[in-house]
């Protein structure tokens, strides 16, 4: 399978200069299966620009919801295979505390988009699970899921094909002080082997107290959950939007030396638009 980065940013797009090397789009990961199966991992801004390179397939398109929030939705609208006439776009909405499973659709009506989620001339079907279903297949691929700590709720995502697994588990508070829906071995057994875990990494550890409770973990929690599950790649993700090029390699830099003290084969990254690997 081929997996590629389109949206690396948590909470809002950060344009301008300071951040054109690792991309200012919102949450957005492609991944193409050998049997040509699409899918997404939410739909933040950076699936508009992935949108332009799908519009010339006419495969089904499966788009993976880890919640509602804002920067993992706003990019939908205008994401251009919605557009196109009759083609299927099947979403799986995350395990959100209020099942509002179509949140996506619902910001394109009234007065907040001027193209009505009616009128567009695509398939789009919103396929919501019992939430006792924790797996189940799409096309050649296993999918599991698992609900994540953030205010609100949410899915984490595992994808596994082609001999390859992937762990997506953004905007997730390893260590919260709310009650924690799942605990951090759970976490490990879910990533266990991931031949790459996508973990959220916004926070660095000055950002705390003030930002404890938002939903997110701190760079060096991710380091310390892909060490415990033996990812072979760790991919920090969810960057702040106020997070420079230069903030991030200091950050890659950090958590480099972590893995170093530790003495892991571990392969730790930040996120980057445009990133892709072949599992």
């Amino acid at each position: 399978m081929q997996l590629t980065f389109f949206g690396v940013r948590g909470s809002t797009p950060a344009p301008g200069a300071e951040f054109i090397e690792f991309g200012g789009n919102t949450a957005c990961v492609h991944v193409e299966l050998n049997d040509g199966t699409d899918i997404i991992l939410d739909a933040g801004t950076g699936i508009i620009p992935l949108g332009r390179e799908l519009i010339s397939k006419k495969t089904d398109i499966h788009v993976l919801l880890t919640h509602n929030h804002w920067d993992h939705i706003q990019g939908f609208p205008f994401f251009p295979p919605i557009y196109q006439p009759n083609r299927n776009i099947l979403i799986t909405p995350g395990q959100t505390a209020l099942p509002e499973h179509d949140a996506i659709l619902q910001q394109m009506s009234g007065s907040v988009f001027p193209v009505h989620y009616k009128n567009l001339p695509s398939n789009i079907e919103i396929k919501p699970l019992a939430d006792d279903v924790q797996s189940w297949p799409l096309k050649s691929a296993k999918i599991s899921r698992l609900k994540m700590n953030h205010p609100g709720n949410g899915s984490a995502f595992l994808i596994e094909a082609d001999n390859a697994k992937i762990a997506y588990i953004t905007d997730n508070e390893l260590y919260p002080p709310y009650k924690k829906e799942t605990d951090f071995l759970d976490f490990v057994e879910f990533a266990k082997n991931a031949d790459i875990l996508i973990h959220d990494a916004q926070y660095v550890v000055k950002d705390m107290p003030t930002k404890a409770g938002w939903g997110h973990s701190i760079a060096e929690e991710a380091v310390k959950l892909a060490l415990a599950c033996r990812a072979k790649r760790l991919a920090l993700y969810s960057h702040d939007p106020c997070r420079t090029d230069s903030d991030l390699k200091q950050l890659e830099n950090h958590c480099r030396e972590v893995v170093g003290i530790a003495q892991a084969p571990l392969e730790v990254f930040a996120a980057a638009e445009g990133m892709s690997f072949n599992l």
